[in-house]
C-alpha cells in the first residue's frame, strides 16, 4: 500500500531568523521578491523584514493583504503580479495572509518563503489554503503542488505577538495527535490522498507531548518577558511544524471538521481558529467515548493554556439546541468527518457539543 509524508524544503527557527531572508533569496538566486502582508502587520513588523531586504540591496514589491483568505482576494492579488520579473513570494503574517500568499504563489507557479508573525495554527508548512466566504465562514479548501520551498519562524518576532494568538497555537496543534489517530484507525487519508506513514502519527504524538510539557511555561514566558526562552522555543516548534506535519501527513478527524460548524455561528466565526479546534478537541473525546476522567483532564490543560472550554467562551452563550444541530449538520459535510470511531452523525455530534460545554462550565464553576 502506499502511503505518504510531506515536508517543508527547508526550516529555519530561533531569534532574529528573519535576517537570514537575504541569504536565502541569493541562495535562490531571487531578483524580485514580492511580500504579502496586511496592514497591520507592515506597520508592526514590516521593517523587520524590509530592512534586512535593503542593506543586501535587494528591492521587494509590497502587495497588500486585505484581510480575508477568499478565492476573489487571491485572484485580485495575483493581477500585480509579473512572472517575467517577480520570482518568488514571501508570506509575512498570520494564518490567512500565509494562506492567501499561497494562492498567489500557486497562480503564477513561482516559489514560496513563508515567515509567520504568530504562531496561531501550522498553516506555514503545509499546502493547504483555507478559503472563506463574505461571513467569514469556510468555504473551501485548495491545495499546492507541493510545500512551501521555506519556513522562517523568528521566534522573537512570535514571542511579541500577543499571548492570545500563541495559546491558539497550542489549541490548533493540541488536536492533531487524537485526530491522526483516529484518521488511521478509520482507514482514512491523508492530504496527500493516502494513508498516513508512522512516523506523521509519531510526530503528532511529540507534538502533543511537547505542548504537556512546555505549554504553561512558554505561555507565562512571553507574557512576563515577551522574549523566547527553550520552552517558548520547544512549544514553537510544536505549533508551526510537528502539528503541521502531523496533520498533512496523518490526516484530520472532528476536531477541525467542527470548524465548518462553529465558523457558521456570526459569533463563534469571529473567533481565532486554534481557539474553535482546542474546544472541538474536547468534543471530539466525547464522540470517541474516552473516560471521563480523560476528557476533564484534557479539558483542564486547554483551560490552564488560556484556551476556551465552553461555548460562552466562543461567543455562543445562548445557543440553543437548534444551534447546536446545525453545527453538527455543517460538520457532517467536512471530507474527514468519517474519520471517527465510533460514527459521527448531526444529531450526536450536537450532543457531544453540549457535553463538552457542559464539562468546561464545570471547570470554570470549580476554578
Amino acid at each position: 500500500m502506499l502511503r505518504t509524508i510531506g515536508f517543508p524544503g527547508r526550516y529555519l527557527q530561533g531569534p532574529n531568523a528573519i535576517e537570514q531572508l537575504p541569504v536565502l533569496l541569493s541562495e535562490f538566486a531571487v531578483q524580485s521578491p514580492v511580500i504579502v502582508m496586511d496592514d497591520i502587520v507592515q506597520a508592526a513588523a514590516g521593517e523587520l523584514i524590509l530592512t534586512p531586504m535593503r542593506r543586501a540591496g535587494i528591492n521587494a514589491k509590497v502587495l497588500r493583504f486585505p484581510g480575508e483568505c477568499s478565492a476573489r482576494a487571491i485572484a485580485d492579488m495575483s493581477k500585480a503580479i509579473d512572472p517575467t520579473i517577480d520570482n518568488v513570494i514571501i508570506g509575512f503574517g498570520g494564518g490567512k495572509t500565509i494562506d492567501a500568499a499561497k494562492g498567489v504563489s500557486k497562480a503564477h507557479g513561482l516559489r514560496l518563503i513563508i515567515a509567520p508573525t504568530i504562531a496561531s495554527n501550522d498553516s506555514p508548512t503545509s499546502r493547504l489554503i483555507v478559503l472563506y466566504d463574505a461571513n467569514h465562514r469556510v468555504a473551501a479548501v485548495d491545495i499546492l503542488t507541493r510545500n512551501p520551498d521555506v519556513v522562517l519562524v523568528d521566534s522573537n518576532i512570535i514571542a511579541k505577538a500577543p499571548v492570545r494568538f500563541f495559546a491558539a497555537g497550542m489549541g490548533d496543534a493540541l488536536s492533531k495527535k487524537f485526530e491522526a489517530t483516529q484518521c488511521h484507525l478509520a482507514g482514512g487519508n491523508n492530504f496527500f490522498g493516502t494513508p498516513s506513514l508512522s512516523t506523521a502519527r509519531l510526530l503528532a504524538e511529540k507534538c502533543y507531548e511537547t505542548i504537556l510539557e512546555f505549554g504553561i511555561a512558554a505561555l507565562d514566558r512571553i507574557q512576563s518577558m515577551g522574549r523566547p526562552d527553550e520552552s517558548v522555543e520547544r512549544v514553537i516548534e510544536a505549533t508551526v511544524l510537528l502539528s503541521g506535519l502531523g496533520f498533512e501527513s496523518g490526516g484530520l478527524s472532528i476536531s477541525h471538521a467542527l470548524t465548518r460548524g462553529f465558523t457558521a455561528h456570526p459569533r463563534m466565526s469571529q473567533m481565532l481558529h486554534g481557539e474553535l479546534v482546542a474546544f472541538g478537541s474536547i468534543v471530539q473525546l466525547i464522540a470517541e467515548d474516552r473516560s471521563t476522567p480523560e476528557i476533564v483532564a484534557h479539558a483542564r490543560f486547554c483551560h490552564q493554556a488560556q484556551l476556551p472550554v465552553t461555548l460562552a467562551q466562543l461567543g455562543a452563550a445562548n445557543a440553543t439546541a437548534a444551534d447546536l444541530l446545525v453545527m453538527g449538520t455543517l460538520t457532517m459535510a467536512a471530507p474527514y468527518i468519517g474519520n471517527i470511531y465510533p460514527a459521527a452523525d448531526a444529531d450526536r455530534l450536537a450532543d457531544c457539543i453540549r457535553r463538552a460545554d457542559t464539562i468546561g462550565q464545570r471547570l470554570l464553576s470549580a476554578s
